[in-house]
């Protein structure tokens, strides 16, 4: 049915059944993303826009002069239809004028009266929505707010100050809702981040032994949650210290979950006893079980070290090698040749242990592969295991031991690559003095 607004001056920016022209003072750019939230800077030169959709069959209407807080027009565009509103909803309408009483197609008598509002609110959700309704009708008016209109407004009580305030409004008020949705959003992610990081990255269970542990962690890039780089250590009820570092392929929080389903089976099934092979056996069946797609892997690098500290036992599943600093001697990788498949490529595989020996005194250092695939200045070469080899070697003649170590290589890893990692880093050290 047609809108009795008062029929004011009709603003030249009127537009009926077509979409603009995209407005020339707004900025464009080819990493932004296809739709944008659509929001308000009053500091900014940007014209307010409002898509009035309503039921005029003549299709005649004419709305009072809108002006924004700045004194310049706002300007309007009709739709009588919602498949006519879905062609003129672009990116650069900030707020829609909706007549509640607009027909929706397939509704009957006595369904919902609010279900034309329903629909609007899920064909535009980053929208502000004005519901208009007739005179009287607060009840109904209220419930549009209700169900996520940012206001309502009466039609014959309609006029060109009153609407413009409204729409300056409900843009405004869109704006703080979403804003307040996005803090709400980041503290769930910051939780779920904390919740991973305990999972992922555990407190290690070295009560009795004389070695000592550091870690370190930097994630990727645009990453909101931990990717899937996990490490544990544990020391068994015969002395035996056993270390491991993980790297799920992917990033996200579904590799991130699965990290820390072998994280932890790892560190069970390593306090029940087992150990070489046979561990890496039955952590292979777990993610096979537990990941969600059949091309998910793992790598994983597991070490045992003896209760006396000078030998230790090493399986590669598809991972770097471990590095070995030991005095009066250059730091140099364990040896790999016996390196197994990563985790989840080959059922049946079998992971050699290979025996090492240690010495007296000794730093032995995991990590993942994001530390090595890391670019080296602008010829896109990359570090590598060879040029981590010769910076640990660097740092090592200049003093640093422990966290000082680590952090340093990280920062110089990034500093080399020239800003963040693509990949995620996880890194940690074992020390034993004579």
């Amino acid at each position: 049915m047609p809108v009795p607004i008062p029929r004011q001056r009709a603003i030249p920016a009127v537009e009926s059944g077509q979409a603009p022209a995209a407005p020339q003072d707004e900025p464009s750019s080819k990493d932004e993303a296809p739709r944008k939230e659509a929001t308000v800077d009053n500091n900014a030169a940007t014209q307010l826009s409002l898509l009035v959709i309503e039921d005029d069959p003549g299709g005649s209407t004419v709305v009072p002069e809108l002006l924004d807080s700045a004194g310049k027009p706002i300007r309007v565009r009709t739709a009588r239809n919602l498949t006519e509103a879905e062609r003129l909803l672009t990116d650069d309408v900030h707020c829609i004028l909706l007549d509640l009483a607009l027909p929706m197609p397939g509704r009957s008598p006595g369904d919902d009266e609010l279900a034309v509002l329903r629909h609007v609110l899920e064909l535009a959700p980053r929208h502000a929505v004005l519901a208009l309704t007739a005179s009287g009708d607060a009840e109904r008016g209220a419930e549009a707010v209700r169900v996520g209109a940012q206001d309502y407004l009466f039609r014959d009580e309609l006029d060109s100050r009153l609407l413009s305030r409204a729409i300056r409004y409900a843009v405004e008020r869109k704006r703080s809702d979403t804003a307040e949705r996005r803090l709400a959003e980041g503290r769930v992610r910051a939780q779920e981040n904390r919740r991973l990081e305990r999972g992922l990255l555990p407190t290690p269970l070295l009560e009795g032994s004389s070695l000592r542990f550091a870690a370190r962690y930097r994630p990727g890039r645009s990453r909101a949650l931990l990717g899937g780089d996990f490490y544990d250590v544990v020391r068994t009820p015969d002395g035996t210290v056993h270390a491991m570092i993980g790297d799920v392929c992917g990033h996200g929080p579904d590799e991130a979950a699965l990290g820390v389903e072998l994280r932890i089976a790892w560190r069970a099934l390593t306090l029940a006893g087992l150990c070489g092979d046979e561990l890496l056996g039955t952590l292979q069946e777990v993610l096979e079980h537990e990941r969600s797609d059949d091309e998910i892997f793992a790598t994983l690098c597991t070490v045992d070290i003896a209760p006396d500290g000078r030998r230790a036992g090493l399986c590669l599943a598809g991972h770097p090698s471990p590095l070995v600093a030991r005095p009066g001697r250059p730091a140099r990788l364990l040896p790999y040749d016996n390196n197994g498949p990563a985790l989840g490529l080959l059922p049946g595989a079998r992971w050699p242990r290979m025996q090492v020996e240690l010495g007296a005194e000794w730093s032995l250092m995991l990590y993942t592969d994001g530390l090595i695939e890391g670019r080296v200045g602008e010829g896109g070469e990359r570090l590598g295991q060879d040029g981590m080899v010769s910076m640990i070697r660097r740092q090592l003649s200049e003093g640093l031991r422990g966290e000082a170590l680590l952090r340093a290589a990280v920062n110089e890893v990034r500093s080399l690559n020239g800003g963040e990692l693509a990949d995620d880093v996880a890194v940690l050290l074992l020390d034993r003095e004579a």
